[in-house]
């Protein structure tokens, strides 16, 4: 959450002694916060309920790329400011996108939602209040979704006279099935949260918007503990299990631990423990 008396639109800089810094991405509809190995992306649009324009997908581009070069960065959170993460698309925006055939904005999208499915550390989602639509599909290729009770959560497409052509039909299915996914996608009913926790939609639902986002930030700061060498590569042979035959996935596995095997990181892992104190992993 940001800080107390947040005027929407802008973001606070702070700089402290544990390294938090704010800053305001290209025209503010996205904030990116620092704080030691973790960074917090964050929309930015509270007063649209963070409904997605074009503004906030090129800044949410940008802070993606930022985190994505930055070696000290071990872990990302997706927030919302406010009390929602986002009610999906700006409707107004997409309606007068439609009529004129751009589709800019779609294709804007499709990279975000690429960028975060490629990234070599583990997301986490704060989906508190709402995530419809593209705010659903844009959180699909995220590690992890922790969800609020009251949250209303779905693809509306349908509803609309569209389907969701960011990846849902591909990235559903394989996150809880085809039948789910179908039913999910097909109706455009919204997703009961206790349900969508079942079918492993969602890891966590969490009752209050606010313990939402620090669920998320919580499992964030464990996650950014880790060895970092051995994150990225166990999240990349997971993101390969339905890509590619089992001799080849088998083969790559072989080859990504006995890099492991080597690492700073293992030997650091193993003296810690036989010496009883927290590892100090390097990402080496």
């Amino acid at each position: 959450m940001l800080a107390p008396g947040h005027v929407p639109g802008r973001c606070l800089f702070v700089i402290s002694a544990v390294k938090r810094i704010m800053e305001e991405i290209g025209t503010g509809a996205v904030c990116l916060r620092t704080d030691g190995h973790r960074a917090d992306i964050i929309l930015n649009r509270p007063e649209k309920k963070n409904a997605m324009n074009e503004a906030l997908l090129q800044d949410l581009h940008t802070a993606i790329e930022q985190v994505d070069a930055n070696e000290n960065i071990r872990v990302v959170t997706l927030l919302g400011n406010g009390s929602v993460f986002s009610a999906g698309m700006d409707l107004e925006m997409m309606y007068e996108h439609g009529k004129s055939g751009d589709t800019q904005v779609k294709e804007l999208l499709d990279t975000v939602i690429s960028q975060i499915e490629s990234l070599s550390i583990p997301s986490v989602a704060s989906l508190k209040g709402a995530a419809l639509a593209g705010a659903f599909e844009l959180t699909l290729p995220v590690d992890f979704r922790f969800l609020s009770q009251d949250a209303k959560y779905g693809l509306l497409e349908v509803k609309l006279g569209a389907f969701p052509f960011c990846g849902a039909t591909q990235r559903l299915p394989r996150l809880v099935g085809l039948a789910q996914a179908k039913r999910i996608i097909l109706t455009g009913d919204l997703v009961d949260p206790t349900e969508a926790k079942e079918m492993g939609l969602v890891h966590e639902v969490v009752a209050g918007r606010k313990e939402t986002d620090d669920a998320a930030i919580a499992l964030a700061d464990q996650l950014a503990t880790q060895s970092p060498l051995g994150m990225s590569y166990a999240r990349e042979l997971l993101n390969e299990t339905f890509d590619a035959p089992e001799e080849k996935r088998l083969a790559r596995e072989q080859e990504l631990a006995e890099e492991v095997l080597s690492s700073a990181d293992y030997r650091e892992g193993f003296e810690a423990q036989i010496e009883d104190r927290t590892p100090e992993f390097t990402g080496n």
